[in-house]
């Protein structure tokens, strides 16, 4: 990928491009159901130029969200118990870090 403009030569603008790479990295959706979504919106993809796009961009993307996230460490603790929720109990799982 060309660092200075990533997104030259390409048929879609790029803030296009990004929401649909989002829709998919966001939700669990296949490529086929994400490409739906964008054709209902007026706009002609085919599920495999999702693909390339998600494999061209995703990295790009992860990287610049990385630094944005918490750190945390290998070490994490799981904490079950029942709870009482509209008078049933119900098992309750919950995962913390050190």
């Amino acid at each position: 990928m060309n660092p200075s403009s990533p997104f030259k030569w390409r048929h879609y603008q790029s803030e296009v491009i990004l929401v649909w790479v989002r829709g998919y990295l966001s939700y669990p959706l296949s490529y086929r159901q994400v490409a739906e979504m964008v054709n209902e919106r007026g706009l002609d993809i085919h599920h495999t130029t999702m693909f390339r796009s998600v494999q061209e961009y995703s990295p790009e993307i992860d990287k610049g969200f990385r630094s944005h996230l918490r750190p945390t460490n290998d070490s994490w603790r799981v904490d079950e118990t029942y709870i009482l929720v509209k008078g049933k109990q119900k098992y309750l799982y919950r995962a913390v870090d050190s």
